[in-house]
């Protein structure tokens, strides 16, 4: 009798052991994924930064391009406030 619990003990713990390890290995399993699908997040914001920049960059040439066309209609605009100006002195009656 002592004989068959001594068994029954080691099939026990050998139970146990293969739990653990399908838990670990099920464990290891979901881990592995989050850390995958992690790494393509941050390749794909990456690639997004990337992208970006070339616009940002792109939005500058434009706006350095044209800036001389901003800078004659500004003008034109200040010679119109000019002749307001002149309006604004004459007295109201």
């Amino acid at each position: 009798m002592n004989e068959l619990n001594v068994g029954i003990l080691n099939i026990a713990s050998l139970a146990v052991s293969l739990v653990v390890l399908i838990v670990g290995l099920v464990l290891w399993f979901f881990v592995n994924r989050a850390s995958s699908r992690a790494n393509e997040q941050v390749a794909l914001l990456e690639a997004l930064l990337d992208q970006q920049k070339r616009q940002n960059a792109l939005l500058r040439r434009l706006c350095e391009a044209n800036e001389p066309e901003v800078e004659k209609k500004t003008m034109a605009v200040a010679e119109d406030d000019e002749e307001d100006d002149f309006v604004r002195l004459v007295a109201e009656r």
